[in-house]
């Protein structure tokens, strides 16, 4: 990805195309360098915060203000949605439902508590829905795929806060053409334009209509 913003496709008359629904993949901002501790405590340097608000300063001025939030419980993709949210003008929080660890068989993995979550319920007086979920920070792109197809149908812009490898993944899982194969940056950003049910997201059928790289 690069430093400045992209714009994807481009419709009748030169116009970017409009999408129905929209997919924002939002790489975590710069995190502090592992200490030893658990990794998913990592906080967010001060320029990773700075970082984190400048990208939800961009989402607000491009019109990608989130009608549900999906984002992993580490720390460090925590913060990034509460700095964004600040920069974005929208409260960083409502009653959200963090996902509790368990055991996913002999592999070790971690998942969510819950193999199948309900639809998380999109916007009330303007505030996204937050999810917290553990297979956005140990899952696969397939699982984050899995994810998006779980939104609220009604929700028209949904924003996912992961890691890499896994969140550039699931960008070329759905535009291999136009996905950078180096992947997102630190508070990188995709956003994947939607035009049929979230339930039926397929691979190859998520066109990139922008990406941007915030930098605070």
């Amino acid at each position: 990805m690069t430093d400045t913003s992209g714009t994807g496709p481009i419709g009748a008359g030169g116009r970017p195309m409009a999408p129905r629904r929209v997919l924002v993949l939002l790489r975590h901002a710069k995190a502090e360098r592992p200490t030893g501790g658990p990794d998913a405590e990592r906080p967010l340097t001060a320029r990773g915060h700075a970082d984190a608000a400048a990208a939800g300063a961009w989402l607000d001025h491009g019109g990608y203000l989130p009608t549900v939030v999906f984002c992993s419980p580490a720390k460090r993709t925590r913060q990034t949605w509460h700095d964004a949210a600040l920069g974005m003008a929208a409260p960083p929080t409502r009653p959200a439902r963090a996902a509790s660890p368990a055991s996913d068989g002999p592999t070790g993995t971690v998942r969510s508590s819950v193999a199948t979550p309900p639809a998380a319920t999109g916007t009330r007086a303007g505030v996204p829905a937050v999810r917290y979920d553990q297979r956005i920070y140990h899952g696969y792109a397939t699982d984050l795929l899995d994810l998006v197809r779980s939104t609220d149908p009604d929700a028209t812009t949904l924003l996912l806060i992961g890691h890499n490898p896994t969140i550039s993944e699931l960008s070329t899982l759905l535009d291999p053409v136009h996905a950078d194969p180096d992947g997102l940056r630190t508070s990188g950003i995709v956003v994947h334009g939607i035009d049929g049910e979230w339930a039926g997201v397929r691979e190859q059928a998520g066109p990139i209509v922008k990406w941007h790289t915030a930098r605070g």
